[in-house]
């Protein structure tokens, strides 16, 4: 809605042009019988502004009462919190009452309306995405809303709209809208803990985590709970990308962001793991893509 109030406000400043070239053209022209100044006043100063203004001003006040109101009021409420430069996003399982935690995703179901309480842990950000809705600030210590609504299946991209230091630009997040059943499913195995390291390579990949202290940032519910200073990893490998938007998730890219996360997103709070042996990388990288 709101690019077609941009197009309509740009045609109508476009037709106002028009109009007044073809005046100052008929003005240049030597006329038998000119105009009188009290005609092109009425007419061309205040007829011909005042019906133009008048119909845009009708127009875009009964297209604004259309619009989605930002209210969580009988609509889906997830939290979503701004950090430099990921997003953590927070649901409320309908079952258990508890939270479930995720990162850089955002999944929705389709036709219904969903409402993000917004706000941010360090500097100011701003989400944005294009094809669902205008972008909203997030600022430290203040909640804002945002209210989304996608009427067809996808996975629509958003983005941090407010420069916010060295990694802006790769601050990305995607939208996922599914069906209201594929929803519910997705949020029922988002609830469960993380899948049990069942073959000798997850088992040296779960040591490896543990071993590497990871825990010390990371959450895998059931393996290690607590911490959130970085991304809730308990079903990292079911999620499209990693580093918000940097890279698509696999097990390669999940070893060269583990091995040197500053190679790829200079100024992370992620440290290298310098110390890592070749065999436990690919062992850890394989059962973070485990993680489903």
């Amino acid at each position: 809605m709101i690019s077609q109030f941009a197009w309509v406000l740009f045609g109508a400043g476009a037709l106002i042009f028009v109009a007044v070239m073809l005046l100052l053209l008929l003005s240049m022209r030597r006329q038998e019988r000119p105009v009188r100044p009290a005609l092109w006043i009425a007419g061309a100063g205040v007829a011909f502004p005042v019906v133009l203004l008048t119909s845009l001003l009708a127009w875009s006040t009964w297209r604004s009462a259309q619009l989605v109101p930002q209210s969580s009021h009988k609509a889906l409420t997830i939290s979503v919190t701004a950090k430099m430069w990921w997003w953590e996003v927070r649901y409320r399982d309908p079952r258990s009452g508890r939270e479930i935690v995720t990162a850089n995703e955002i999944h929705i179901p389709v036709g219904t309306p969903v409402y993000l309480g917004l706000n941010a842990s360090d500097v100011i950000h701003s989400l944005w995405v294009p094809s669902l809705a205008g972008k909203r600030d997030m600022i430290p210590g203040r909640v804002t809303g945002l209210t989304l609504r996608a009427e067809k299946p996808g996975v629509y991209r958003g983005q941090c709209a407010e420069y916010c230091g060295a990694q802006h630009a790769k601050m990305a997040l995607h939208v996922v809208a599914s069906s209201p059943e594929e929803f519910d499913a997705w949020l029922a195995r988002q609830a469960l803990p993380a899948r049990p390291a069942d073959t000798a390579v997850l088992a040296q990949g779960r040591a490896a985590f543990l071993e590497q202290r990871c825990q010390a940032c990371h959450t895998i519910r059931g393996v290690a709970d607590g911490s959130r200073l970085g991304p809730d990893l308990t079903h990292v490998g079911s999620r499209l990308q990693i580093g918000a938007g940097t890279l698509r998730t696999h097990r390669g890219a999940l070893a060269g962001w583990i091995a040197d996360p500053q190679a790829i997103k200079p100024g992370v709070f992620m440290p290298a793991s310098q110390d890592l042996d070749g065999a436990s990388l690919r062992a850890l990288a394989a059962y973070l893509e485990h993680l489903k």
